[in-house]
């Protein structure tokens, strides 16, 4: 029960470390490890820009020769295939000689799926997977669901009037909530591969669609346009339907900002996973409504979709984010 518990205190803090890498990987999942003995961490790591070096090339050259008999906790089954960019985490942990391996989720790439585990117990190292099996899955959603679902996993930020609106009647909008709240949002984009805006608001709002966070300047995610806008800047992308975002190369997490029919489409779609919604303390009152004509027949269809994960307060603001329900 004590190794249990102890466990599951360590697959914590790597899957703490796992958010570290969120929105920065590329391809790769963001993977978290530490590695353990006696009670005291020896080596930390997570998924570097870009993919490498992986979470347990990290760990590993921080506990050195260390690492030999201790623990290593991994939020996701270490990778069996070979690649040019870096050594294979499997071969490099079976070299370390760790006591046992603790794996949170298996890998959904079938280049490794099992693979890996398995390379580690023919050679005689235990290896126990599950734990936190969960909160795993969750922290690595973006890349799951782009090997599962073949497209980015999907959030959808709405910061609205109490009411449901998201400007004034004329279109104004800056700014519908406060500072708190606009912070939080900047935060969310630090953590998101990618932003989408419509065509309709990129004209309208010339919007930069970057992270305006002191330290976290340079984690601006990568623009995308919905529609047609002949004047956005040159290193943006753009696609012409929702569906089109199956074709967006190496992006994990994919963060729609707006327009009301941006939304809309998105959802009438099927692929919002994820619903951040800030509600400001105010009611504007025939203003522009956050999300357009979904194409509902009936009030019975729209029950049971989501489910409310979290409500904070962000100072005078609320913020509210539901799941998609399976």
């Amino acid at each position: 029960m004590l190794n249990r518990f102890a466990d599951a205190h360590y697959m914590a803090a790597a899957l703490a470390l796992s958010e570290r890498g969120r929105g920065q990987t590329g391809a790769n999942p963001n993977v978290g490890c530490v590695i353990v003995k006696n009670g005291i961490i020896l080596g930390r790591g997570w998924t570097q820009p870009g993919g490498r070096p992986h979470a347990e090339e990290m760990a590993l050259a921080q506990a050195g020769a260390s690492a030999k008999g201790a623990d290593i906790y991994v939020t996701m089954e270490p990778c069996a295939h070979d690649s040019t960019r870096g050594p294979t985490c499997s071969v490099s942990i079976i070299a370390a000689r760790p006591r046992r391996v603790i794996v949170a989720t298996l890998d959904a790439d079938e280049r490794t799926r099992r693979r890996g585990i398995d390379r580690l117990g023919d050679a005689g190292i235990p290896v126990s997977v599950g734990i936190r099996e969960w909160e795993a899955r969750r922290a690595m959603a973006g890349f799951l669901c782009r090997l599962e679902n073949s497209r980015p996993f999907v959030t959808l930020k709405l910061a609205m009037s109490l009411d449901g609106c998201i400007a004034l009647a004329d279109g104004s909008s800056q700014w519908i909530t406060g500072e708190r709240a606009r912070a939080h949002a900047h935060l969310e984009r630090a953590r998101s591969d990618a932003i989408l805006v419509g065509a309709g608001t990129a004209r309208t709002d010339r919007p930069g669609l970057d992270v305006r966070l002191d330290g976290l300047a340079d984690r601006s995610p990568q623009p995308v346009v919905l529609g047609n806008d002949k004047d956005r800047p040159e290193h943006w992308l753009q696609i012409d339907e929702p569906e089109a975002i199956a074709g967006l190369a190496d992006i994990n997490w994919l963060l729609v900002e707006g327009g009301a029919k941006t939304a809309a489409s998105f959802l009438q779609a099927g692929l919002v996973d994820r619903l951040l919604l800030y509600r400001a303390p105010i009611i504007i009152g025939g203003g522009l409504p956050g999300i357009a004509d979904i194409g509902l027949d009936k009030l019975s269809e729209a029950h049971g979709q989501w489910r409310r994960r979290e409500r904070r307060d962000l100072g005078q603001d609320m913020l509210e984010i539901y799941d998609r329900a399976a």
